[in-house]
């Protein structure tokens, strides 16, 4: 079909939000009851969304399993993130983490119950009490489905509030007028393949993370990085985009996650000797230490030939000495997943496990209220008037290097419930909307009619797998400076065929060949903002990991924090890097200076 101004219908919405999942909903939520007319837009059904795979909780100092406080959280997410959050940032998430939590409670969230009738807490990785002297039980559960229930509250409360919901529309690129303020987006209603441009006063994103630039993910195949694309093509720099978390534990040759919530209960990780491993890297937390601390010590493992299987390439996950009645109770959907995908009964045997993809630290920069920031002459964090963006797509930065278990589902409270909020009062001073510029549905046009247009070409699922697979090879869990070097010119090359893409045979396109085409040139800005920002980061911190920067005498870790403590921040328009500093000063506590992280 060819797209053309004319048929374009235009729709106007105080505020639009792209992405129904926890942190969409979370914000649509807030707006919804204030009043504002909020239209919500999503691939698929809001409760399909990627936060339903979520299973271990959401991190609060409750303190209902013993003594705790929002200041051993802060410092844990500090120490968690190797000292690349912003500790202003990661204070308020600290502190607000209660209040969110009871807020879900009073909305129906079905968390587990201790027998005085308190939120049940089970233990997570790298959350301690007394500022690292040993484990707490701070993670809000609800079983191992804890994603799960937190959509299916947050989407019945947005029913009764009528937030307007458009499922399976697919939004394009964001529109900005000339003095570079966000009025709205174009979009693609997927059925019908029709195109819209929806106006507003503020545009929120809240397309979760962009997983499957990687070949092995335990992401869904929507978390293709919509939003992280949209904002490049608008002039936002990307930031922190080397930093990719691999968990632990996924199911080797499935890279299907076992929850976190697995060690929490007293699962173990053990090698080919049957010896828990763990133990010796990390004497005080064992198999809680932070993730990407537990990644590495696995891969040490089988790298020194103690991997089990065959090819002696992963370790095991054993859960049966809880047993069967606590894994039925607390971790139902890890004995189906063991069953459906390594066809093990997780009571009876242990299961194999291989760190595998999880979580995108970095994201769209923005500030404690949503609002997206960007260097303006020379001044760092100015505001991008109209434009929020909260949740995975975003980069606040409290996860810095490497996230915290359950700080993520936390984060999408936090912060949707703040730019919810702040985006009501941006609006009652907005009174009207701005006007729309001519060339509002322009690019979005374009990227279509190539794609439509083109009499031969590339399918877009072979280019997309080429993505996946040199993004696996020269920017996976254990990196070499070379190894990431070939990367960039091979996702430099990549990025040519995109441009090459072309729908085949139009009599027999269905919309589903053009989505996918459309989700390519967000993966390649996704997979280039993390291949060129990991090449150019000299150091090992958090979760990159890099064998030529290994512990030494001078940089603790592999930690060069005279050289590479700092923001890296990713320009599309000229594939190049600029860099900010880290905000090592918190809101109203004493800053966590910078030290080694042991454990």
């Amino acid at each position: 079909m060819s797209y053309s101004k004319s048929n374009i219908t235009k729709r106007k919405f105080d505020v639009v939000i792209v992405g129904a999942g926890g942190s969409g909903m979370r914000a649509s939520l807030q707006l919804a009851r204030a009043g504002l007319n909020v239209a919500v837009l999503s691939k698929v059904f809001p409760t399909r969304s990627h936060t339903v795979a979520a299973q271990g909780g959401i991190g609060a100092s409750l303190g209902n399993m013993s003594e705790d406080n929002w200041h051993f959280h802060f410092y844990d997410t500090v120490k968690g993130s190797d000292w690349l959050g912003d500790q202003d940032a990661i204070e308020f998430m600290c502190r607000e983490a209660p209040k969110v939590v009871y807020d879900l409670e009073h909305m129906g969230m079905p968390f587990d119950r201790n027998p005085d009738g308190t939120i049940y807490q089970r233990p997570f990785g790298g959350h301690t009490a007394n500022y690292g002297e040993k484990p707490v039980q701070r993670a809000c559960a609800a079983a191992d489905r804890t994603g799960h229930a937190m959509l299916h509250t947050l989407y019945q409360q947005n029913v009764k509030a009528k937030t307007s919901f458009f499922v399976e529309w697919m939004a394009l690129d964001l529109v900005r007028d000339a003095e570079g303020d966000v009025v709205g987006v174009t979009a693609l209603e997927m059925e019908t393949g029709d195109m819209h441009i929806l106006q507003a006063k503020t545009v929120l994103l809240a397309t979760g993370g962009a997983g499957r630039i990687f070949a092995a993910s335990t992401n869904a195949f929507i978390n293709t990085g919509d939003g992280l694309g949209m904002a490049a093509r608008a002039g936002v720099p990307l930031q922190d985009m080397e930093f990719w978390q691999f968990h632990p534990t996924g199911v080797a040759g499935a890279g299907v996650l076992l929850t976190e919530g697995c060690r929490g209960e007293g699962a173990i990780l053990v090698n080919s000797n049957g010896e828990r491993f763990m133990e010796r890297y990390a004497p005080t937390l064992k198999d809680l230490a932070p993730r990407d601390f537990v990644s590495r010590c696995m891969d040490q493992e089988i790298k020194e030939g103690r991997g089990c299987g065959p090819n002696k390439d992963y370790v095991l996950l054993k859960l049966d000495h809880l047993g069967a009645e606590t894994v039925h109770k607390r971790l139902p959907s890890v004995y189906e997943i063991g069953v459906n995908f390594a066809n093990v009964d997780v009571t009876k045997e242990p299961i194999p496990v291989v760190p595998t993809i999880h979580y995108q630290m970095g994201g769209i920069p923005t500030n404690v209220n949503g609002q997206v920031v960007v260097q303006a002459n020379g001044v760092h964090n100015q505001v991008v008037n109209g434009l929020y963006a909260v949740g995975e797509c975003s980069c606040v930065s409290v996860h810095g290097a490497n996230r915290l278990g359950t700080n993520s589902l936390l984060d999408l409270l936090v912060f949707g419930r703040a730019a919810g909020n702040h985006i009501v009062e941006f609006n009652n001073k907005a009174k009207n909307h701005k006007d729309l510029p001519a060339d509002a549905a322009d690019q979005s046009l374009e990227r279509l009619n190539r794609l439509d247009n083109a009499s031969t070409g590339e399918y877009a699922q072979d280019v997309a797998n080429d993505i996946r697979a040199a993004m696996q090879l020269h920017a996976g869990v254990f990196r070499k400076q070379a190894t990431l070097d070939e990367g960039v010119a091979k996702i430099a090359a990549l990025r040519e065929r995109v441009q090459n893409i072309a729908l085949k045979d139009q009599s027999k396109v269905f919309n589903t060949a053009r989505i996918e085409a459309l989700e390519v040139d967000n993966l390649i800005e996704c997979a280039q903002a993390t291949i060129v920002s990991a090449a150019a980061r000299h150091e090992s911190r958090g979760a990159h990991t890099v064998d030529d920067y290994a512990d030494s005498a001078e940089f603790p870790n592999g930690r060069n924090d005279k050289e590479w403590h700092k923001h890296t921040l990713w320009h599309a328009s000229t594939n190049s890097l600029t860099y900010k500093p880290v905000n090592m000063t918190p809101l109203t506590v004493e800053s966590v200076p910078l030290k080694v992280r042991t454990f």
